[in-house]
């Protein structure tokens, strides 16, 4: 796991795009939990960076698509899953498995 940003970096129900490995993620703060996404939408490619977070979802700013925030599952679209990455907090460090 590596240190990609501070939890003050994310605001409650913000996001923040991240550089890991060569891979843009996008950090979601939904009540003081932490998720790590990929920035781009696995159906046309659009980045999740603008996307709307809700219900424990995000959506694809572009057609809609609905990810679960968890393991990337779109339960309107199975065949389309987002890439999501395993987080860890220590302290304000958000740490996440690449």
């Amino acid at each position: 796991m590596v240190v990609v940003a501070k939890i003050s970096d994310v605001p409650n129900f913000g996001k923040k795009v991240v550089s890991v490995s060569g891979k843009e993620i996008v950090l979601v703060n939904v009540k003081g939990t932490i998720y790590a996404v990929e920035n781009e939408c696995p159906h046309q490619g659009s980045p999740m960076n603008a996307a709307v977070v809700k219900d424990g979802s995000i959506s694809c700013p572009r057609h809609g698509y609905r990810f679960s925030l968890t393991d990337g599952t779109c339960a309107e679209h199975p065949e389309c899953t987002l890439v999501t990455f395993p987080v860890q907090l220590n302290g304000d460090d958000i740490l996440v498995d690449v």
